[in-house]
């Protein structure tokens, strides 16, 4: 965690004009003292300190805020509210108010992003351009507050300015600001999604403007466009590798998805793009979203889960709707018996008479424990073995702990029951 802490989760209100943020636990003690993580963050609150006219009160809030002491807060066009705990049980009712913008306002702030796409991608990817915080040059108005801009209001008896309520509500707000600088653009009148549709509108527009006009298209006459015309036949096709051809490296970005993974997957594309070609077949092409996941995950080395495993784990687990530890049980029923394996491990099923009924018999004759049967599973009375039978008419032999009912997949399926439980036993 950052030492400004973690970012408050906003829960969306039922239009585009209210945003309330959940409350943000107490800091840890330590880091470098800053309060807000983005320059435009630590820009309100430098903003805020120098409107400020008692030092003491913005201390006091600092260390509210620094406390967990603010409530949710609720973020509307020109208001920010919150209840903040202080010295009494109940709680007082803090409140912001900030001038909105004007319509020409709003105008002059749209069209300087409009024509800058730089600055609509910065906005894009929740960042504030430096240009739009700092100065009027380029906007003609000030997004930051200035004297007059501000109405602090409380319930406490402190008519300070702000009380140390209001100031801890302001210096929460910097981390509204460090997760989402819409929020103060919504403090200044607009919403997200409004801003959004009208930028997107007039970048368009911009771009339709300085777009050079296309060259008129020379004319043909009739005749000569309803001539005949014979295209030459198509080139042979290329001959087909022998092999599958490697993917590039990946840069490893900040954020971004582990290369190692990436590698592995462009590969594995790489080589059924490549049957294809050979065979005219996908040979994967009958499985499933779930059952290539895990065919994926099964294909990494077997010796120890590395960090580039572990992180393929997490993603084809997150992509699929199951955790790792599904994922890493479904992998050992691949490895044990490829599809039919994991159908095993899945899908209990009623087998018809003949093999099945014949296994209990022969484990006695061979000297095992006495098994229980259910559907397709063979179990000892210790519950720590089990046998289960395929559609393939083979055996596959799973552990579990004494006590638990946490079976794994083990050994090598075999024809023979008796087989299939010496290689499970070693």
């Amino acid at each position: 965690m950052s030492a400004a802490g973690p970012r408050p989760a906003a829960r969306p209100g039922p239009d585009d004009l209210r945003r309330t943020f959940e409350a943000v636990p107490a800091r840890a003690p330590g880091g470098d003292g800053s309060f807000a993580e983005s320059w435009w963050g630590r820009a309100w609150v430098e903003a805020l300190e120098d409107l400020s006219m008692d030092e003491e009160r913005l201390a006091r809030g600092r260390t509210y805020a620094d406390g967990g002491h603010v409530a949710a807060v609720t973020v509307t066009p020109g208001r920010v509210i919150a209840y903040v705990h202080g010295s009494r049980p109940r709680p007082y009712r803090a409140e912001l108010r900030l001038r909105t913008f004007s319509a020409s306002d709003w105008e002059a702030f749209l069209d300087a992003v409009a024509a800058r796409p730089g600055h609509l991608s910065a906005l894009l990817g929740k960042e504030m351009p430096h240009s739009l915080v700092d100065t009027a040059g380029e906007t003609g108005i000030r997004l930051l507050p200035t004297p007059g801009d501000l109405d602090p209001d409380c319930s406490c008896p402190d008519r300070g300015w702000p009380c140390k309520h209001v100031a801890a509500l302001c210096y929460q707000t910097a981390r509204l600001l460090d997760s989402d600088p819409f929020v103060l653009l919504l403090m200044r009148g607009r919403g997200e999604r409004e801003l959004l549709d009208e930028l997107g509108r007039r970048n368009a527009e911009h771009s339709a403007r300085e777009r050079p006009a296309a060259p008129a298209m020379p004319s043909v006459a009739a005749g000569e466009a309803l001539a005949e015309r014979f295209l030459p036949p198509l080139p042979a096709p290329l001959p087909v590798p022998p092999h599958p051809g490697g993917p590039p490296p990946y840069p490893e970005l900040p954020g971004g998805r582990d290369p190692l993974s990436l590698d592995h997957l462009a590969s594995d594309a790489a080589a059924r793009a490549h049957a294809l070609l050979t065979t005219g077949e996908d040979p994967l092409a009958g499985l499933s979203t779930w059952q290539d996941a895990v065919r994926i995950a099964a294909s990494r080395p077997t010796a120890g889960l590395t960090a580039t495993t572990r992180a393929l784990y997490r993603e084809l687990a997150f992509a699929t709707g199951r955790s790792p530890t599904d994922l890493a049980r479904a992998v050992a029923a691949w490895r044990q018996g490829g599809a039919e394996g994991l159908t095993v491990l899945e899908t209990p099923w009623d087998p018809p008479a003949g093999p099945f009924d014949r296994a209990r018999p022969a484990l006695a004759v061979a000297g095992f424990a006495r098994f229980q049967p259910w559907r397709n599973h063979l179990t000892d009375t210790a519950r720590t073995l089990q046998l289960r039978f395929g559609h393939d008419n083979r055996w596959y032999g799973y552990e579990s702990d004494p006590g638990e009912d946490d079976w794994w997949p083990r050994g090598a399926p075999d024809t023979d029951p008796v087989g299939a439980l010496r290689a499970l036993r070693g």
